[in-house]
């Protein structure tokens, strides 16, 4: 049983990351199980390891936050990615006794489960990495060459946590926060690589795509809807400011 929450993530900015992490925190002790969270998320640029040692990380998020995006430090995945009022956030935290074995298995799960959602609404998604793609991955969604998906995974000892973001539409303000932030990171990108659903025939919207990834996910688990318990929104609270950037 996957408890589901589409319910919408209030909180400082990074709050949303600092859910994923106590939900991830708590699924490995047991104390939870199996959630999935799909929201609309706050304007955040969410920053990667790998971007917090690069010498021009301090301007990246002068730059985010110059062009009203919050800068916070991500729980999983690669580089610099946006979130905006257009996009869908996600977060799958799942307890598994043994979560390195089921790393690309997950990762399966979750595209499959993305593209028969976007095939519900009418639109073909390609999995794979689109060269020159920002936060590039081989779990990226593309739609015809252009990037409206990209995930990444974090684990614990005994559960795994899969958090990605859908651009449904605006794909122009990802790249216009992206393009001075990669530029100060030293990253190469084309942003002619960035797309976003509304860009296709069917131009669903926000809440369209969250209804067919909910009833995508249902058609494959049983699931039951509810919200964040009390605990884990206090976990959260106390993790918000690990998230946010310097």
């Amino acid at each position: 049983m996957i408890h589901v929450v589409t319910e919408a993530v209030d909180g400082p900015p990074g709050f949303g990351t600092a859910l994923g992490r106590a939900l991830l925190m708590r699924a490995s002790t047991g104390e939870v199980g199996e959630t999935f969270v799909i929201h609309v998320p706050h304007r955040e640029v969410a920053f990667g390891k790998h971007d917090t040692l690069t010498p021009g990380y301090a301007a990246a998020t002068a730059a985010a936050t110059a062009a009203g995006f919050a800068p916070i430090e991500r729980l999983a995945g690669g580089r610099a990615a946006v979130f905006h009022e257009g996009t869908l956030a996600f977060t799958w935290t799942v307890p598994d006794p043994n979560p390195t074995a089921g790393i690309h298995i997950r990762f399966r799960q979750v595209t499959d489960l993305l593209v028969g959602a976007l095939a519900r609404l009418g639109i073909d998604a390609t999995v794979g990495e689109v060269p020159g793609e920002y936060c590039p991955g081989a779990y990226s969604i593309s739609v015809a060459g252009r990037k409206v998906m990209g995930v990444g995974q974090r684990l614990t000892r005994r559960a795994a946590h899969i958090g990605g973001v859908v651009v449904v539409s605006d794909a122009d303000l990802v790249n216009r926060v992206l393009i001075p932030v990669y530029a100060h990171l030293g990253v190469g990108w084309d942003p002619a690589t960035t797309g976003a659903l509304d860009q296709t025939a069917s131009a669903p919207t926000t809440a369209a795509v969250l209804d067919a990834v909910v009833t995508a996910l249902a058609a494959t688990r049983p699931t039951r809807h509810g919200t964040i318990d009390a605990t884990t929104l206090d976990l959260a609270r106390r993790l918000v400011a690990d998230h946010q950037a310097p």
